[in-house]
């Protein structure tokens, strides 16, 4: 194998491996119902946090408030996978890593 190409693989890795820790910390936000409902989701796709504002919940009609985290949280999922691909995508020139 050509030296280079070795070289720029392991930059790669090494570029990939610090982008991986940086995600961990890194976190986007959405909300639903107005704001009414708030999920923090990390670069990890993991949930940190849910917020519900007191006043979106009735106990007369849970299943709004259901549909607002429901949605909220696909979208933090949504918005934290975007995160993981431009991050990512930058080091690998758009290229499909196994495990990515």
């Amino acid at each position: 194998m050509n030296k280079n190409f070795m070289k720029q693989a392991q930059q790669m890795q090494a570029k990939l491996a610090q982008a991986q820790e940086e995600l961990e910390t890194m976190t986007v936000e959405a909300s639903s119902g107005g704001g009414a409902v708030k999920c923090v989701a990390t670069g990890k796709q993991t949930i940190e946090s849910i917020t519900i504002d007191p006043g979106a919940v009735d106990p007369e009609d849970v299943e709004i408030l259901q549909d607002m985290v429901l949605a909220a949280v696909n979208e933090a999922l949504a918005k934290s996978q975007e995160m993981v691909q431009e991050k990512i995508g930058a080091i690998t020139g758009g290229m499909k890593l196994p495990g990515m």
